[in-house]
């Protein structure tokens, strides 16, 4: 931050009766709170009119408990350029925006810096880096040859929070449940009936209704009345002698 500008800090958090005050380190104090010599402490939130270089430091949130938020570090400079970082830690994966500027511009040409090492210029003061990752913390600054160079910012990369998905292979398996029948249902092995077989030569109504099959019956007025046989079958032929007499009397023409 510039020398003179002002800042407003606050402690947020659903508990609000856990009673959050903004705390600091400087060059010239430890663990001071808000009000004790600086800021203005309204609630859980703590705000500084003018800021000075003797200021930078590092600020947190303590609760009563004793319970502490992350900590942030502010730099404050008189000079007449100043290096915008997050103050919070930049998860990895995510992209880290640096801007260089002075009090009157923001859009002028810089140079960037890491641990004393120069990464590139950027025509209009900002720079992006992206998918961070650990390698990219560091102390950052930048150089406007026109104005000046600015006061090094710290820059912390966090690693991502672990996700937990549940392991298909550590599911409780179901023993309760008979497996699945892959099987193709049973045949039978039985033939089919061979429905080409004679009838029983024992059944000697069967016989008879079987000869005359093609059984022909006129019947007009006065006109005989005629039965007549088709050729027996030669497996007919051979049936026992015992079935001649009803064979004959099929056979037998009447006049009437």
């Amino acid at each position: 931050m510039f020398k003179d500008e002002s800042v407003s800090l606050s402690c947020e958090e659903d508990d609000s009766s856990a009673g959050w005050t903004l705390r600091r380190n400087t060059s010239g104090e430890t663990r001071t709170q808000c009000g004790d010599g600086w800021g203005k402490p309204a609630g859980s939130s703590c705000k500084i009119s003018f800021m000075v270089p003797g200021d930078s430091g590092v600020y947190w949130c303590e609760s009563r408990e004793g319970a502490t938020s992350n900590s942030i570090t502010i730099t404050v400079t008189g000079g007449p350029v100043i290096l915008q970082s997050p103050v919070l830690p930049v998860m990895e994966g995510e992209d880290l925006n640096l801007t260089c500027k002075t009090k009157k511009s923001s859009n002028l040409p810089a140079g960037f810096y890491k641990d004393g090492s120069f990464i590139r210029n950027e025509p209009a003061g900002h720079m992006t880096i992206h998918h961070v990752s650990r390698s990219d913390e560091g102390l950052y600054k930048c150089l406007i040859s026109s104005d000046g160079e600015s006061s090094s910012s710290w820059v912390s990369v966090t690693g991502k929070p672990p996700t937990t998905s549940p392991s298909t292979s550590s599911l409780p398996h179901d023993t309760s449940a008979p497996p699945p029948d892959t099987t193709d249902p049973p045949t039978s092995s039985a033939p089919p009936p061979d429905t080409s077989a004679p009838p029983p030569a024992s059944d000697p109504l069967q016989l008879v209704i079987r000869l005359v099959v093609h059984l022909v019956v006129f019947c007009p007025k006065n006109l005989p009345v005629s039965v007549v046989m088709t050729p027996p079958t030669q497996a007919e032929e051979g049936l026992d002698d015992d079935y001649d007499d009803v064979i004959t009397a099929v056979t037998t023409e009447h006049h009437f």
